[in-house]
C-alpha cells in the first residue's frame, strides 16, 4: 500500500511542496484555499492550521500515513506532536524543538550553551523598557528582535533601517514584551535549508532572499520579496568552502538538538570576520522553497519514507540549474496592504516560468488577495541571468494592483553582492 500525505499550510512554500509531491496521493489543509495546491491535491480542507485537534480530525478522516508541516505557526502550536499522538508521522520538529525558530531567546541561549559556531553577541530582556534602555546605551549598532514569531517583519537594525532612539521608540510602542538585542552583522546574507532526520543532514543549494520591499534594498522588511540560487550549491559571492562551513554549522546544531526532524533552515551572514548565524528556522523558507524544490531530482516521498522508517536519508540530487523567484504582492504591502481584491492571473502569460500561488483565497466566484504575498513566478535556467529573464517575462502582465521587486536576480544586483564581499574581504 502506497503512502498518502497530508500537507499543512496554504502559501507559496506549500504550493512548492505540493508540486514536489504531485505524484503522491496528497491531501491538504489550511486557513485559505490555495488554487495551485487544490489542482494537485486529492482533497483540500479549509481549517485553522494552528488548531492541532482540527488538523488531526482531518488527517484521520482521510487516512493519511505521512504529513508535511509548512508554516512555523503550526509547528509552534504543536501540530506535529498531535499528529504523532495518533500515529501519523509528521516531517517537522515537535513543538519543543521548533523553539529553535519560534523562541529567539531560546535560540540564542541554546546556541551559546552548545558553543555553536557563528553565534553573535546578544542580550535578552523580559520587558520593553529594559530593552530600549540597553539599545540607547550600548556601543555599536544592534539588531532588535522580538522574542516570538513576527512573520519576518519584526526585526529592526540600527544604523541601517533606523537610529538608536527610533529603535528604542519602536520597542516601547510595540505589542511585544520580550526582546533579544544582538550585534549588528554586516555582510551578505544567505540561506541553507537542510533535510534532517535520524541524525542525517542533507543540504540544499544556498539561496539569497530579499527582505526589503523596494528595489535597491529600500523600504520596510517583508516576508521576502524574492530570491535566487545558482547552478551550483554556493552563491556567486561565496566560496564552496563557505557553503560547507554553513552546512557544518547546521550539523553542529542538529547534533545538539536530540531527535530533531524536518527542515532546519540556517540564515547566515558572510562577514569580514567569517560566518555568523542570523537565525534558524524550523521549516522551509518562503520564498526559498520555491528555489530549491523545483530543482530537487530526488523523490521527496522517498525522503519522507526514510525519515519515518528510521533509515538513512537518501543523498539528494539537484539539477545544475539556477533559479530566480519574484513575488507579486498587494499594493501597500507590508505596511498597509490592500486585501479582498480579485486576482486575475493570466497563466498562459507566465511562459516558461513556474507559477506559485501564495496567500490568496479561492472562492466560488474567483481568487482574492489577503494581506500578504499573492503569487510568485520562478525562472529556472542554466544561469542566474537567464532565470531572471524568465521570471521577469512571466510577470510582465501583472496588473497595477500589485508590486514586484524587479531587481531581484539581475546581473547588476548580483554583481553588487560580489563587489560588496570583495570590499569586506579587502580584495
Amino acid at each position: 500500500m502506497s503512502d498518502s500525505v497530508l500537507l499543512v499550510g496554504g502559501g507559496g512554500r506549500e504550493h512548492a511542496i505540493a508540486r514536489a509531491l504531485a505524484d503522491t496521493e496528497l491531501y491538504a489543509c489550511a486557513s485559505n484555499r490555495n488554487p495551485g495546491i487544490a489542482r494537485i491535491a486529492t482533497d483540500v480542507e479549509t481549517l485553522d492550521e494552528t488548531d492541532p485537534a482540527a488538523v488531526v480530525e482531518y488527517a484521520e478522516s482521510v487516512g493519511v500515513s505521512l504529513a508535511v508541516i509548512g508554516p512555523e505557526a503550526a509547528l509552534e502550536a504543536g501540530v506535529v506532536d498531535a499528529l504523532e499522538d495518533v500515529g501519523v508521522y509528521a516531517f517537522g520538529p515537535r513543538q519543543a524543538d521548533a523553539r529553535i525558530e519560534t523562541d529567539k531567546t531560546f535560540q540564542r541561549e541554546f546556541m551559546d550553551e552548545n558553543d555553536i559556531t557563528g553565534t553573535p553577541a546578544f542580550a535578552t530582556f523580559a520587558d520593553p523598557d529594559s530593552a530600549a534602555e540597553y539599545v540607547e546605551s550600548v556601543e555599536g549598532h544592534v539588531a532588535v528582535k522580538p522574542r516570538g514569531l513576527t512573520g519576518g517583519k519584526g526585526v529592526r537594525v540600527t544604523g541601517d533601517q533606523l537610529s538608536k532612539p527610533e529603535a528604542a521608540t519602536y520597542i516601547r510602542n510595540s505589542d511585544y514584551e520580550e526582546w533579544v538585542i544582538e550585534e549588528r552583522l554586516v555582510g551578505e546574507e544567505f540561506t541553507v535549508q537542510a533535510f534532517v532526520a535520524n541524525g542525517d543532514v542533507r543540504g540544499t543549494p544556498a539561496v539569497q532572499d530579499h527582505k526589503r520591499a523596494y528595489e535597491g534594498d529600500e523600504g520596510p522588511n517583508t516576508g521576502g520579496m524574492g530570491s535566487y540560487s545558482d547552478a551550483r550549491f554556493a552563491l556567486p559571492f561565496m566560496t564552496d568552502e563557505e557553503y560547507d562551513e554553513a552546512l557544518g554549522i547546521i550539523q553542529e546544531t542538529v547534533e545538539a538538538l536530540e531527535d530533531y526532524r524536518g527542515i532546519l533552515y540556517g540564515q547566515f551572514m558572510l562577514t569580514a570576520e567569517g560566518l555568523k548565524v542570523v537565525e534558524f528556522n524550523a521549516r522551509f523558507g518562503d520564498p526559498e522553497a520555491m528555489n530549491t524544490l523545483p530543482v530537487l531530482e530526488t523523490d521527496f516521498l522517498d525522503v519522507l519514507g526514510a525519515a519515518r522508517d528510521g533509515e538513512p536519508l537518501p543523498e539528494l540530487a539537484f539539477a545544475a540549474q539556477a533559479t530566480v523567484c519574484k513575488y507579486a504582492v498587494p499594493a501597500g504591502y507590508p505596511t498597509d496592504p490592500e486585501d479582498g481584491a480579485e486576482v486575475a492571473v493570466d497563466e498562459e502569460s507566465v511562459g516558461d516560468g513556474l507559477l506559485f500561488y501564495a496567500s490568496v483565497d479561492e472562492r466560488d466566484d474567483g481568487i482574492y488577495t489577503t494581506t500578504s504575498r499573492s503569487f510568485a513566478v520562478v525562472g529556472v535556467a542554466d544561469s542566474i541571468d537567464r532565470a531572471e529573464r524568465i521570471a521577469e517575462d512571466g510577470l510582465s502582465d501583472v496588473d497595477e494592483g500589485f508590486h514586484v521587486r524587479h531587481d531581484i536576480g539581475t546581473e547588476e544586483l548580483v554583481q553588487s553582492r560580489i563587489d560588496h564581499m570583495a570590499e569586506l574581504r579587502g580584495e
